[in-house]
């Protein structure tokens, strides 16, 4: 009996360790994706599931300590056969990968959990310090809920590239400027370097232009051309320099730069495990659209009070003269050079009025002006070149002066001046001219009386009216006609902003025919510098407005005081917009220079009818 027994418990303990042996499980283990040793704010990681010889899926978990959920999902499964004694058994195992998103440091545990009344174990992991950059305010405010939307298994099945907000931490654009304060007229250089990790990159281009509220821009060509590589905050990212310009605050105040958005393909890299292979990683291409932080200029007026004859000029300059003629005859025109070299504002220099410093026996007439600058990756660079011509009046010798040209230097704070040599000039006697010929043929005494002899009867001259009325009312009538059109050319001129809005059309046609040259030869460039030249040039000499006020709500505004209907004006801002865009941004423009011509005739001729019909 005793015998029995014995044989019966063993029986019990085989078939207990036989079903022990072959009973489920669950384990849970923690997974830092290949690369990283430790797990930052931040970071992915991963907590998988190896679930044996249970049927029943685990439930995805509500939430996680320490870290957000992203998605849940089985990623792999295995099988076991074995034969012992012409006995065959079969294991399978099932794994399932949850993925994770560190949001908190600190030390955490997760689990157990139990699977069809299989219990598991629990695991510990640690969370550190962020190990991404977080980039500039305004830069990626939206890259937290942009980047980390609830994928789950919808992104395994998406084929095309998606696009999400201003950029995450592994890529972004940091826009910045050389000078935070600057004078008026100074210039600054407004630079948007592009910081990546991802592995490709391919940059498409600028979907929108950007925005200069108050100042004067000139595209600089001095980008990066390849990439370097700069640490920061502990994390090394490749970095390149996409866009630069040279800027000139127009205003006083507080201007504002705002960044324009460019369109970025990566690879973005996902991360997952296999139990046979271990983390992997797989390429899917992700578009980004990136938009720079917005920057905050402060402009200050320059020092008071100003010299006199102050050009305007902010930034280095020096002036030469040149005179070509070494001899010179009255009533002949002749020539004077002067040539302003330096950095800075350059195309907007201007000279005094020499008229009022020549001698008056020097009639000198409006110049004409060649400009050649470079722009560089600091500033303008270059020379203007002013010919004057001038025409000596009577005989004799006569001094030209030497030209003090005033500028404002911003890296000493002070007006500083260059001057150009004077020369001195003889005159000699030169051909009449056509005004001298009929005095001389109306000199006094010459043959006004009649040759050959008195009548014997005739009366006096004096009791003609033919006399008093050529020789005295005559003259008088002629005398007020000249002073009054004299008083209404100065009175219409007095007001040399009204001449230019009187002007203003022409001025405008003679730019758009240069325009319509450059188009004719493919100079892109050229061409919206001139439609933007004829643009704001006729808006600024038809509203008769200043440089400094020259801003689209300012136009806007002026246009509807004029009577200018509101989507007329929204029109011509448009169009300035547009070759704004098509000229920083040629490759992602989707307009003609025809289009854009035609445009610019069109809103510049429906303005002037507008004002012309309110005129009326």
């Amino acid at each position: 009996m005793r015998e029995v027994k014995v044989r019966l418990t063993l029986l019990l303990v085989m078939v207990a360790v036989a079903v022990s042996a072959f009973a489920g499980s669950v384990r849970l283990r923690v997974d830092i994706p290949r690369g990283k040793r430790s797990i930052g704010v931040g970071d992915l990681f991963y907590i998988s599931y190896e679930v044996t010889d249970i049927n029943k899926a685990p439930e995805k978990p509500a939430q996680v300590p320490g870290a957000k959920v992203m998605y849940f999902d089985r990623t792999g499964q295995s099988s076991r056969f074995s034969s012992v004694n012409g006995k065959t058994t079969q294991s399978f195992s099932y794994t399932y990968t949850l993925t994770l998103k560190a949001e908190e440091e600190g030390n955490f545990s997760f689990g157990p959990v139990t699977v069809d009344g299989v219990r598991s174990n629990s695991v510990d992991y640690a969370i550190g310090a962020a190990t991404a950059v977080t980039p500039q305010p305004n830069s990626n405010s939206s890259s937290s809920s942009s980047s980390s939307p609830d994928r789950n298994s919808r992104d395994e099945q998406q084929q095309g590239p998606k696009f999400i907000g201003k950029g995450d931490g592994n890529l972004y654009l940091r826009a910045s400027v050389s000078k935070s304060r600057a004078y008026q007229q100074e210039a600054l250089v407004y630079t948007v370097k592009l910081y990546t990790t991802y592995d490709a990159i391919k940059f498409i281009g600028a979907t929108a232009a950007p925005k200069f509220d108050g100042f004067v821009v000139e595209e600089s060509k001095d980008i990066s051309s390849s990439l370097t590589y700069e640490t920061v905050n502990g994390k090394t990212y490749a970095t390149a320099i996409i866009a630069r310009y040279i800027i000139f605050p127009q205003l006083t105040g507080e201007l504002k730069v705002s960044g324009n958005t460019y369109t970025v393909s990566v690879d973005e890299r996902e991360y997952y495990h296999d139990p046979f292979w271990g983390n992997m990683s797989v390429a899917k291409p992700l578009q980004l659209n990136v938009t720079p932080n917005d920057l905050t200029v402060t402009s200050m007026a320059l020092p008071s009070p100003q010299p006199a004859d102050f050009s305007g000029a902010v930034g280095t300059f020096s002036i030469t003269s040149d005179l070509p003629a070494a001899k010179y005859e009255s009533n002949h025109a002749s020539s004077i050079v002067y040539t302003v070299t330096g950095t800075g504002n350059i195309k907007y220099v201007k000279l005094p009025e020499l008229n009022d410093i020549y001698p008056k026996e020097l009639e000198v007439f409006t110049p004409t002006a060649d400009v050649e600058t470079t722009v560089g990756s600091s500033n303008v660079s270059g020379k203007v070149k002013f010919d004057y011509s001038f025409m000596p009046l009577e005989t004799g010798t006569f001094q030209i002066p030497a030209i003090r040209f005033v500028y404002f230097n911003p890296s000493t704070g002070r007006y500083e001046h260059s001057e150009a040599k004077g020369y001195t000039i003889s005159v000699g006697k030169g051909a009449a001219s056509a005004m001298s010929q009929t005095t001389s043929n109306l000199a006094f005494g010459q043959n006004l009386m009649p040759v050959g002899h008195l009548a014997k009867e005739h009366g006096l001259y004096v009791r003609s009216v033919w006399y008093w009325l050529l020789l005295y009312v005559l003259p008088l009538a002629i005398l007020v006609t000249l002073a009054l059109v004299y008083r209404n050319y100065i009175k219409t001129h007095a007001d040399m902003s009204a001449v230019r809005s009187r002007r203003a059309s022409k001025m405008a046609q003679r730019r758009l025919k240069k325009a319509g040259i450059c188009m004719r030869k493919g100079e892109r460039e050229q061409f919206y510098d001139e439609m933007l030249f004829a643009l704001w040039g006729y808006l600024s000499d038809k509203l008769k407005m200043p440089t400094s006020e020259l801003t689209r709500d300012n136009i806007r505004v002026k246009l509807l005081d004029q009577g200018i209907e509101s989507e007329q004006a929204d029109n011509i801002i448009k169009l300035i917009d547009e070759c704004e865009f098509a000229k920083y941004a040629p490759s992602a423009s989707g307009v003609t220079m025809e289009d854009i011509y035609k445009e610019g005739v069109e809103a510049i001729n429906g303005v002037e009818e507008s004002l012309n019909r309110q005129k009326k």
